[in-house]
């Protein structure tokens, strides 16, 4: 019942949260396109397939099934990134066809692909102000674990510990290992990230939701934890 009960509040608080956000942040929706295609050529938002929450956890049938099933099920689960997939949406910060050539990889510091705007959006965590769409559509949540891209998943899910243990919740447009720890630049900080999000995870109540939401306000008006 309890579990009921935080998961109505939880949705609750981000159809009201994410819908507030969209009016608050409408003129960026004017703004930013424009200063993005000033910027570089190119739309000015941008759509990635990430993975979301995993709910066949949750389907008993797995749970009857033998041994040999479930192996099946769990290389099933492998192949299909371990969670729902859907399309997040962002304000574009990159050169257009930017994985072209080199393929999905992680941005880093000084990235060439990363256009002049697209390092302020970055930093301060504005090419994200789409997901509210995402939000409200019920495939992310106001603060979550981040929803990252299949091959990633498939690839860290094999070399960080507990990597899939964060697929247990939906994925967040902010999250506390976002503004603790910024973007992931390698297997060490990706660890340390996965530790953060399954300490949320254990340990989430509204007041957690509150002050990663308060920190995550100071992060775009700052840039502070956002590097």
């Amino acid at each position: 019942m309890k579990a009921v009960v935080n998961s109505f509040v939880k949705r609750s608080i981000d159809i009201i949260g994410a819908a507030v956000g969209l009016l608050l942040t409408l003129p960026l929706f004017i703004v930013l396109p424009m200063l993005i295609k000033l910027d570089s050529p190119g739309p000015a938002f941008y759509a990635q397939l990430r993975v979301g929450i995993n709910r066949r956890k949750r389907d008993r049938r797995y749970r009857q099934r033998s041994d040999v099933t479930e192996r099946r099920v769990r290389y099933r689960r492998r192949q299909n990134c371990q969670g729902k997939l859907f399309h997040v949406i962002k304000f574009r910060t990159m050169v257009r066809d930017a994985e072209k050539n080199c393929g999905p990889v992680w941005a880093t510091e000084n990235d060439f692909r990363i256009t002049w705007l697209g390092k302020t959006l970055r930093k301060t965590r504005l090419d994200e102000i789409p997901q509210f769409i995402n939000v409200l559509k019920g495939d992310m949540s106001l603060v979550g674990p981040r929803p990252e891209r299949p091959n990633f998943v498939q690839d860290l899910s094999e070399k960080v510990e507990d990597y899939n243990g964060r697929l247990a919740v939906k994925p967040g447009l902010t999250g506390l290992a976002q503004v603790e720890n910024g973007y992931d630049t390698s297997l060490a900080s990706v660890a340390q990230k996965v530790n953060l999000d399954l300490e949320y995870i254990r340990h989430w109540s509204v007041w957690t939701d509150v002050k990663i939401l308060f920190k995550t306000v100071v992060v775009v008006f700052t840039g502070k934890g956002a590097s």
